[in-house]
């Protein structure tokens, strides 16, 4: 799936069938819906569940567990606006 297709099912009532969990997180918060995108990521260690948990604590405004998450998915916050980390997400999780 191509990012502009990934991006344009936000506007759907479900999510693209066939995405795993990480992204199926990120179209969640992409659809508005922080706390069921979290609850997806919230119990995963690997690192690209750290990662998007990283990000969405950081949408949430709680840096200090943010940042947490980023050192666990070996990743530092990134000086970008939380869109262009989220479209970062989504490209590399394509």
């Amino acid at each position: 799936m191509q990012f502009k297709t990934f991006y344009e099912s936000i506007k759907n009532a479900s999510p693209p069938a066939g995405v795993g969990t990480h992204l199926l997180a990120m179209w969640y918060d992409g659809h508005g819906n922080w706390y069921k995108a979290h609850s997806m990521v919230d119990n995963l260690e690997d690192a690209v569940a750290c990662h998007v948990h990283a990000y969405l604590h950081r949408k949430e405004g709680d840096i200090w567990n943010a940042d947490y998450w980023y050192k666990k998915a070996g990743k530092k916050r990134p000086d970008i606006s939380l869109e262009l980390e989220w479209e970062a997400i989504v490209k590399t999780l394509l």
